[in-house]
């Protein structure tokens, strides 16, 4: 059996990294030889990077009561043989974790359905470990019994990747919540995967500090999630990717703890237990811009002039529809507060200088007023404003879950095309869709496109797929960008991978989880 090995970015002690074996009973730690535990999280969030007037998350699977269609009636997929949770199950799975083995079937509706409601699942059992001892205890006995496990953090998702398609059993890290370390001087925090993102967010913003990652779900999606499908988030032009951002990982699997491999695992090699990640320094000046524009080309240009012109103050740049904007008014209430426009663009500075980030956002702004990139614009740098106009952004994913059933795609694409693709749609569909609408994040070439119809239509998804796959493929860009394959686009993963990569990917699945048990019917494709 391979022992683990630490792959640092850091000096080794700056890293907490345990990793423990399903076929085998020995666990290897190797702890942090820094400063003791520090309490759980709690608290109301700072100013930088604060929620939205409303919660993210709060449309939550148990707050709706139209039923679900289960998986399995929805889409062609079919059980694999792993065993069926027994009584003598359950009485195991008690003395390793007495009191949190959940098997009420009301506790159990909300983690068995993704907060799209687009799926669901029909698991019978949920398991709540506080430590990774627990976790591999669990893992280990499932390993021996042929149990699947679906590891689940906030069920925030958007592609089915948390939510169990048969009867897996639930593997919830919400209660490993606690923030194991903090350096104040290096910005390491090293914390377990149950972490809620916003909680850590204003943890390190009281030290100084912000989080690398910023989700509109960062209310409620946790932190060993956004590690497990290498969520972008609205940070990334700033700060990268989380490849880049995250120095270790404690995974629970057989064999390898070589942190890439896990991260943008989305659970089929191992479950993440715990994180260490690199905060950058909290700014102490954030601006927000949001501008109008008269078209695709102009919002292209206002990227290019923005780069040049703020340069290391530039934290953020999303771009969202006319259409994005009404949905916004229309479900959520919200105003809009420039004139109306084709497109809208939001620009955010982070800097250390009050007076020198002024005089360049003014400058730019001036620019691209003067060259008719932009038609109008407004600027926020107290928090209810910034707050206030990143609400306009942020909550498209919940106004889009009020319009109807949603077809979610997250693709990436080369900056020239990436709005091509929501025209070409809505002369398609026609009125067979409701809206068709384009956002995301330009700085990495990320667009989530979305359509929305009054219910689920098969003729509709026959529409969209495989066109929207294979206009994606002859742009040479991604089927996935930032939300992952999960259940929903395991199947189309061909697309941007070829035959060689994909049997790779299964050789690697076969290694570390030789029986399945991981997250199973997520991620690669059903057929070989």
């Amino acid at each position: 059996m391979m022992m683990p090995r630490l792959v640092p970015r850091w000096p080794a002690w700056l890293f907490c990294w345990r990793a423990a074996c399903i076929q085998g009973a020995s666990v290897r730690q190797k702890m942090w030889a820094g400063p003791s535990k520090i309490p759980g999280l709690g608290g109301p969030r700072g100013a930088w990077g604060t929620s939205p007037l409303v919660p993210r998350g709060s449309c939550s699977a148990s707050s709706r009561t139209p039923e679900v269609t289960l998986t399995p009636e929805r889409y062609p997929v079919r059980r694999l043989p792993f065993s069926v949770v027994s009584e003598d199950d359950l009485a195991a799975l008690e003395r390793v974790v007495p009191g949190r083995v959940i098997t009420d079937p009301e506790e159990l509706e909300p983690p068995n359905v993704d907060w799209l409601r687009t799926v669901r699942g029909s698991s019978k059992v949920l398991l709540r470990p506080r430590t990774t001892q627990e976790v591999a205890h669990i893992l280990r006995y499932c390993h021996e019994r042929n149990l699947a496990v679906n590891p689940q953090g906030g069920n925030t998702g958007m592609v089915g990747g948390s939510t169990p398609v048969f009867d897996e059993i639930i593997l919830s890290t919400a209660l490993m919540n606690q923030v194991l370390s903090f350096h104040d001087v290096s910005g390491v925090l090293v914390c377990q995967a149950g972490c809620v993102l916003e909680a850590l967010s204003q943890y390190v913003e009281e030290r100084g500090f912000i989080m690398p990652l910023d989700l509109g779900a960062k209310g409620s999606c946790h932190i060993g999630g956004n590690v497990a499908t290498n969520a972008g988030g609205l940070r990334v032009l700033r700060y990268g990717s989380l490849r880049g951002t995250v120095l270790g990982l404690e995974v629970d699997n057989t064999g390898y703890d070589l942190k890439q491999l896990f991260i943008g695992s989305e659970g089929t090699l191992g479950v993440i237990t715990a994180v260490s990640i690199l905060c950058p320094p909290k700014p102490s000046t954030v601006n927000v811009a949001f501008l109008g524009c008269p078209g695709f080309a102009e919002v292209l240009q206002t990227f290019r002039t923005c780069r040049a012109m703020l340069g290391e103050i530039l934290s953020a740049f999303e771009f969202m529809d006319a259409e994005c904007m009404k949905l916004v008014r229309l479900h959520l209430g919200l105003s809009c507060p420039v004139q109306e426009s084709p497109f809208y663009v939001l620009i955010e500075t982070a800097g250390s200088g009050p007076g020198h980030d002024a005089e360049k956002l003014g400058c730019f702004l001036e620019q691209v007023l003067d060259s008719g990139l932009v038609t109008d614009g407004t600027l926020g740098s107290d928090e209810r404003r910034i707050k206030m106009l990143w609400a306009l952004r942020e909550r498209i994913t919940e106004a889009l879950s009020r319009d109807g059933y949603v077809y979610k795609y997250d693709l990436s694409l080369p900056l020239d095309r990436l709005y091509d693709l929501v025209g070409d749609l809505r002369a398609r569909l026609g009125p067979s869709a409701k809206h068709v609408v384009g956002y995301g994040h330009l700085g990495d070439g990320n667009l989530h496109l979305n359509v929305t119809s009054e219910a689920f239509s098969t003729s509709l998804l026959g529409a969209l797929e495989p066109y929207v796959y294979e206009w994606t493929a002859g742009q040479r860009g991604s089927v996935s960008a930032e939300h992952g394959l999960g259940f929903k686009k395991k199947d189309v993963l061909g697309y941007s991978k070829p035959p060689e990569a994909l049997q790779l990917m299964r050789q690697l699945k076969a290694l570390l989880d030789p029986k399945g048990i991981l997250n199973p019917y997520k991620m690669l494709p059903t057929h070989a």
